[in-house]
């Protein structure tokens, strides 16, 4: 990690050339192992230049892999055709597979909860699953307008932070369906990765005109030493937020944020799309022989298949 001095020129350590190209590497939590993802799943010893083994299900590329924290052992891939795939570095072969209607991006698991991943997709939506049923996501996570590229768990493991092509950032609790924050600049174009740091208190997106952005976690944090008596005072003014949250006047101050003129027009025209879309489905209901058309939860409706 030490720089080189003034005008020496930096060398890696280590080089590993490789058969194939890399699209993404993620790094073992505990050992000197990592894996790169490509056309296969590969997992290297630091020291050697050949892969301990390499895994794969399928013939498309893989774009995303990332090593579970807890069960350190599991690590998950998503694929572009579709697939989530989730591998056991110590069986050395694919468990099982989801897949889902649009291509996933990414895949981040949750710090605290072993078996919870939270997956970014191209439908605009992110979904929450539960390793042990990947038949059914724990929950869909809808406000974006555009394809998620990247997402991230705080270290609370309460929250994750997802950026999007829509040109925002927006951090949503892990059991709720809609965001809390939405985080937008004039400047800032389509965001491309997104990170949590570890203290928990703030956010880093990278987006396309080449910048790096830190963001606060909870927006209206006073940043810096607080003396007591503000302390006070802030836990006071959450209580009372929280005592009377479900008052109309109240829940709609902490609900309303502010959003640019493209993204608020493409939220009110995916709401009649989907109004639309669900008119019709009643309409069908209605008009066909009971038991005939069957009727598909939200949260069923985007899965595909599952394969063990």
């Amino acid at each position: 990690m030490d720089g080189p001095s003034f005008g020496e020129e930096e060398e890696p350590l280590h080089t590993i050339l490789g058969k194939t190209v890399y699209t993404g590497i993620d790094h073992h939590w505990k050992e000197a192992v990592f894996a790169t993802c490509g056309q296969q799943v590969d997992i290297w010893d630091e020291q050697r230049t050949n892969p301990i083994c390499s895994m794969t299900w399928g013939f498309d590329s893989i774009s995303s892999v990332k090593f579970n924290p807890i069960e350190t052992f599991l690590l998950g891939s998503c694929a572009s055709d579709r697939n989530i795939v989730l591998y056991d570095m110590r069986q050395a072969t694919p468990l099982k597979k989801v897949i889902l209607d649009m291509r996933t991006n990414t895949i981040c698991w949750n710090p605290m909860e072993a078996f919870i991943f939270t997956a970014a997709n191209e439908d605009y939506n992110l979904y929450t699953f539960d390793m042990r049923a990947l038949d059914t996501p724990v929950m869909v996570h809808m406000d974006h307008v555009s394809a998620v590229l990247d997402v991230d768990y705080s270290p609370t493991g309460k929250e994750f932070v997802s950026a999007s092509f829509d040109k925002s950032i927006r951090i949503f609790p892990m059991d709720k369906s809609r965001s809390r924050e939405v985080y937008h600049t004039k400047r800032m174009q389509h965001v491309i990765c997104v990170k949590w740091t570890s203290d928990s208190k703030y956010i880093m997106c990278g987006s396309d005109e080449m910048n790096i952005r830190l963001w606060k976690a909870n927006a209206s944090e006073k940043l810096g030493v607080l003396t007591s008596r503000e302390k006070a005072a802030t836990d006071y003014n959450q209580k009372l937020k929280e005592k009377f949250q479900y008052h109309p006047h109240v829940k709609r101050i902490a609900r309303h944020r502010h959003l640019p003129k493209s993204i608020y027009s493409q939220i009110q025209e995916q709401r009649i799309m989907k109004e639309a879309r669900r008119r019709k489905e009643v309409n069908r209901l209605k008009h066909s022989k009971p038991g005939s058309v069957p009727i598909v939860s939200e949260r069923k409706k985007h899965i595909v298949a599952v394969v063990k």
